[in-house]
């Protein structure tokens, strides 16, 4: 993920003016935010790592695949797979993203609200990376999201493969899945169902300090800050003014309303990010509550999502 360029002034301004005048709305009928169970996901991310490092087009990969379609199909999910085949640095790369979709109404212009994870972790070649945090917490947080919201309609659960460059990120290596995820929403003039994109990445961390990137959709970021102070969880939540590149880019590039959860500071002290993309990215460096933090806040926001206009 790269850091970029400050956000304008004004949607500084935006943002704080919405932090300082809170909402206050009445809560919602919609899905059950609270019934999100942190330990559920956090066996999801433990079976995740117990295949050992899962780069794109390994047998590794392939085992967690087949885990989160059985996961998705058990909670009353439609899976949809998406597999294709790449050029990239290394050679041409098998890739599969997975969908899981509740069976609610579909087809419907500005309805569709999807929550992404990359499943895959960064193929390295002398570290055995696992990827508990970056790639598991994720993955582990949508699963258990998706029993929760499973009767909710409009609802995708997408697992993108391929987030991880196989070299260095650049326009031609890293986010392999979700650009072909929106490719083929365009390709198939479906990319006006979607109503927003919400990305999550990296939200295990122990010491949980999501800071939402500055190229992320200022209503969405305000939305999200609702949700974290509707739950309880406001203090988890804060803003960076810098962006990352990450899955939530593609859908931005299309014109689709996105934004990235994510936990950038990963380390052994605050503000270091010293355990990302090393061997020391590893179950005990995670926990249940920080799962379950960002996993409720996640569902309250999508309840917010179905009451609110469109965000484009």
């Amino acid at each position: 993920m790269n850091r970029a360029v400050a956000v304008p002034i004004l949607t500084v301004l935006t943002i704080l003016t919405f932090l300082i005048s809170g909402c206050g709305s009445k809560l919602p009928q919609g899905v059950s935010w609270n019934a999100f169970d942190g330990q559920k996901a956090y066996d999801h991310v433990k079976q995740q790592v117990s295949y050992g490092p899962r780069p794109s087009g390994s047998l590794e990969l392939a085992h967690a695949a087949a885990y989160i379609t059985t996961q998705l199909r058990a909670a009353g999910l439609d899976v949809e797979e998406q597999v294709f085949i790449a050029p990239t640095p290394r050679g041409p790369v098998q890739f599969r993203n997975i969908i899981g979709r509740t069976r609610g109404q579909r087809g419907v212009a500005d309805q569709v609200i999807v929550f992404g994870s990359h499943y895959d972790t960064k193929w390295m070649t002398n570290t055995v990376f696992v990827g508990a945090n970056d790639g598991g917490s994720s993955t582990g947080v949508l699963l258990e999201m998706a029993r929760v919201a499973s009767t909710q309609p409009n609802v995708w659960f997408v697992f993108f493969d391929g987030e991880e460059a196989m070299v260095e990120y650049g326009a031609n290596d890293g986010l392999w899945g979700s650009k072909y995820f929106v490719k083929d929403l365009q390709g198939k003039d479906q990319a006006n169902w979607i109503k927003a994109m919400v990305l999550l990445d990296m939200v295990g961390d122990a010491h949980l300090n999501i800071t939402i990137p500055a190229d992320s959709t200022s209503a969405l970021v305000q939305r999200v800050f609702q949700a974290a102070k509707d739950t309880g969880h406001r203090d988890y939540f804060g803003y960076r003014n810098s962006a990352i590149l990450d899955d939530h880019v593609p859908f931005l590039s299309a014109g689709i309303p996105a934004v990235d959860l994510i936990d950038f500071e990963y380390g052994s002290a605050p503000g270091l990010n010293d355990y990302w993309h090393t061997d020391k990215d590893t179950l005990d460096k995670i926990s249940p509550r920080s799962l379950e933090l960002v996993g409720q806040t996640a569902l309250r926001l999508l309840s917010l999502l179905q009451q609110s206009p469109s965000l484009r």
